[in-house]
């Protein structure tokens, strides 16, 4: 979860763990079909579904589990599954039950005493973790080769036979309050979970991350036990493994998963597939490693399979304004609306715009490639001395997205900082004076194209939901013309984004800090045009 330091510094040598999202089936509908099985030792795996393009390979499994693999050389081996769970999934009744379950991950089970899956975790070096998100719950390592047997019996334990105890659960419990009373005295990092709950009023993204201290106190083991009983479902998971032998993976998989029983509605025959490339040769650190797994949360699941458990209910955006009056040093304000999925075919357009509106902080290093061009900082933090810091945002989700600007100021700007915010919105959305120009525009999708190259974990890599070549990517990039821009910027800003969700339009913003002098939100909207009104 964002509370944690998922991404550890760690010693350089890791082999191969070539983006388990981009390997990952999320949007089964845009992929080839799957050939039939081909484990002829193991007839086991006769009604498995297999697809194998050279690098890649996916199976499923006839329980809905899929096995993802891409086989590159090296001593290590990056292993994950990945549960189609997190907060958007909870309800009135569970919120914040995912907070706590990764937290109880590895603890006792049916098999081991808690001190026996410690010394479990630590015979395999301590690179085991569990995280959740918002729309998924990710258990995953960094292991030796040798050691696949073993981490994937731990998975199976934790996952399907954990106690959650009374006396665990109270202890987590204790740790989160600390954890959230910490996280409620840091803006940056409450901000973004509050801007959440606004947009998504009361429903799926909207649910917080964070467990509510008023709902600690009523969180019960049943309650957790019925949370997995609902989502933790085969289905709903996803086994991926760099480093590994895919044949290897599936007969894990199915010794340690292939008994576990598949929703009613459950179709192995739908067709599930993969685009065909090859992986580049490149090493990896262990810190890029883990942070390659933990971003791995919304790509690697969504595959449309039925689920008979419970409804799965489409993000509904709804905008809202939420003002938090305290004495800060600055000014704290997040303004956004209703972005695009990861899966909506002008997410590479809104990409481009995100870097070209680019940002930073006050004393941010400038250079070409940490944004000293970008429009947030030649025409707000080099215009404005009193801007703190003016930065860009885009979360892409399966069904939707939060896209808009966050800053900070001394609070005696309050009458100027909604304006000067409202007023780059504009000029991004509209032809006029201040219009983007031809060499912004190549400049930040070039910025973008590197970005993504040297950095392939971005989550422009997973759009489809499997495997982009760099080549794709970046001719998609190039396609995006700068009318595709302004018409996409528009479409956000004006609040015309039409998700399943079918969203307000509304503007979302949060403030906080001492409000004295503060603009009016509405009349600044109105001003610009910025979401639908009413």
């Amino acid at each position: 979860m964002f509370s944690k330091q998922l991404v550890k510094k760690g010693i350089n040598g890791f082999q191969r763990f070539y983006n388990l999202r981009k390997i990952g089936i999320r949007n089964a509908t845009s992929i080839s079909k799957l050939t039939g099985a081909e484990n002829a030792e193991n007839k086991n795996f006769e009604n498995s579904k297999q697809m194998n393009n050279g690098i890649t390979k996916i199976s499923t499994l006839p329980n809905g589990m899929r096995v993802t693999t891409e086989n590159t050389p090296g001593h290590f081996i990056a292993v994950g599954v990945y549960v189609d769970a997190g907060s958007r999934y909870e309800t009135a009744n569970t919120i914040g039950v995912s907070h706590i379950l990764d937290r109880l991950a590895f603890k006792s089970t049916t098999t081991y005493t808690n001190e026996q899956i410690q010394n479990i975790t630590e015979s395999l070096g301590g690179n085991v973790m569990c995280a959740s998100s918002r729309e998924t719950i990710m258990y995953q390592s960094a292991i030796f080769t040798q050691d696949l047997t073993k981490v994937l019996a731990l998975f199976a334990d934790v996952i399907r036979n954990p106690l959650i105890k009374p006396e665990e659960v109270a202890e987590q419990k204790q740790t989160a309050l600390y954890e959230i009373q910490e996280i409620w005295q840091k803006p940056e990092m409450i901000l973004p979970e509050l801007l959440h709950t606004v947009a998504y009023k009361d429903n799926t993204l909207g649910n917080p991350m964070l467990c509510p201290e008023d709902r600690l106190s009523i969180m019960t083991p049943q309650m957790i036990k019925d949370y997995i009983l609902t989502w933790y479902r085969p289905e709903q998971m996803v086994i991926a493994a760099a480093g590994a032998n895919h044949e290897e993976v599936l007969e894990k998989a199915w010794k340690y998963f292939g008994d576990m029983p598949k929703s009613p509605d459950f179709n192995v025959q739908q067709p599930i597939s993969s685009y065909s490339v090859t992986a580049p040769n490149y090493k990896q650190s262990k810190s890029s490693l883990y942070k390659t797994i933990t971003t791995a949360a919304t790509s690697l699941l969504k595959s449309k399979v039925p689920i008979t458990s419970t409804t799965i209910q489409k993000a509904h955006y709804t905008g809202g304004t939420l003002m938090i009056n305290q004495p800060l040093p600055h000014t704290h304000v997040y303004m956004a609306f209703e972005g695009l999925s990861i899966h909506d075919p002008d997410i590479y357009a809104l990409a481009v715009l995100q870097i070209l509106l680019g940002g930073g902080g006050s004393f941010s290093a400038g250079g070409p490639g940490k944004g000293m061009y970008t429009r947030l900082f030649t025409d707000v933090l080099n215009q404005y001395p009193w801007m703190e810091s003016c930065m860009c945002f885009n979360h892409c989700y399966t069904d939707s997205g939060l896209f808009g600007i966050m800053a900070s100021c001394r609070p005696e700007y309050n009458h100027t900082v909604l304006e000067v915010i409202a007023q780059q919105f504009d000029n991004v959305s509209s032809y006029g004076r201040k219009n983007v120009t031809q060499a912004e525009f190549i400049r930040a999708k070039n910025q973008l194209k590197s970005s993504l190259l040297m950095n392939l974990e971005s989550r422009m890599v997973q759009v489809l939901g499997y495997k982009v070549p760099a080549e794709v990517m970046c001719k998609k990039i190039d396609d995006v013309s700068l009318d595709d821009l302004v018409r996409v910027a528009k479409m956000v800003v004006r609040g015309q984004v039409h998700n399943e969700g079918n969203g307000t339009g509304k503007i979302s913003v949060i403030v906080q800090g001492d409000l004295t002098g503060l603009q009016d939100v509405t009349k600044v909207a109105e001003k610009y045009g910025l979401g639908k009104s009413g």
